[in-house]
């Protein structure tokens, strides 16, 4: 029996063409709910970009890969990036400027702005925040970095980050995030939290990011707009976002009915 379903956002609960949620994967959330079923959150987005969800009252939120996992009424995890890590960032975007966005509890903002990040900002409505001195990012708490780098070059970055492992959804950046938190760490501590067993876990996604939850819960379910590393290792693929995805998986898994 199933009684806890981690959903990711952007690609997953929310469409890249609407940027917005769609009307049957609301009435599906709902569905499951009256059912019992625990629902959460695992998403790269910060705490400033939940807004997306239109206050639906999930059961839990695990934030910036899994650094910052929250209830409607506690803190249930939290991982920054140690202090070491940070300056080294600093230091190399010195020698090697890219955009950089620091992840606070409450914010975001970068270092510098380009069309990278503006073609980001297109495509999830959630990257708008602005370009500033981060000179002083040594002194606060910073959960997650968003750097427009490519695969190679995020190779270097972590040579001088040690501390920090890298994940992508997205050619252009990955998040840098420091080791110990992801999406699957967050599963485990809302499955502590709530005493629910990994074996009655579901979890929907479509990013990279999305696979090292998708592999540790019992079933896995990618969305038709998936890319194929994420189809690739799924246990089920529903229709994309657009076309009642997140209902058809329900429906198939018998956790709802149809729309009527």
């Amino acid at each position: 029996m199933i009684k806890a379903i981690f959903f990711d956002i952007d690609g997953t609960l929310a469409s890249f063409k609407t940027h917005q949620i769609p009307d049957s994967t609301f009435y599906t959330l709902n569905k499951l709910k009256d059912n019992g079923i625990k629902l959460f959150i695992a998403t790269g987005r910060g705490k400033d970009g939940l807004d997306i969800l239109q206050g639906f009252p999930f059961d839990g939120y695990i934030t910036l890969n899994g650094q910052y996992c929250f209830t409607n009424d506690e803190l249930i995890y939290e991982n920054t990036i140690d202090s070491q890590d940070i300056q080294a960032l600093l230091e190399y975007l010195k020698e090697k400027p890219f955009p950089c966005g620091f992840t606070e509890e409450h914010t975001k903002y970068f270092n510098m702005r380009n069309h990278l990040v503006d073609e980001i900002h297109a495509i999830t409505h959630n990257d708008d925040h602005p370009a500033r001195d981060c000179s002083q990012v040594i002194h606060k708490k910073i959960y997650q970095c968003m750097c427009f780098v490519d695969e190679n070059e995020e190779k270097e970055l972590l040579k001088v980050m040690p501390h920090c492992h890298a994940s992508r959804w997205y050619p252009t950046f990955c998040d840098i995030s420091p080791i110990g938190g992801s999406k699957q760490h967050g599963i485990d501590e809302f499955l502590k939290h709530y005493h629910i067993d990994l074996s009655q876990t579901m979890a929907f996604g479509d990013g990279g990011n999305d696979i090292p939850m998708l592999k540790h819960v019992a079933i896995s379910v990618a969305m038709g707009n998936a890319s194929d590393e994420v189809k690739a290792i799924a246990d089920y693929i529903t229709d994309d976002v657009d076309h009642d995805g997140i209902l058809n998986a329900c429906v198939h898994f018998q956790l709802c009915q149809k729309q009527e």
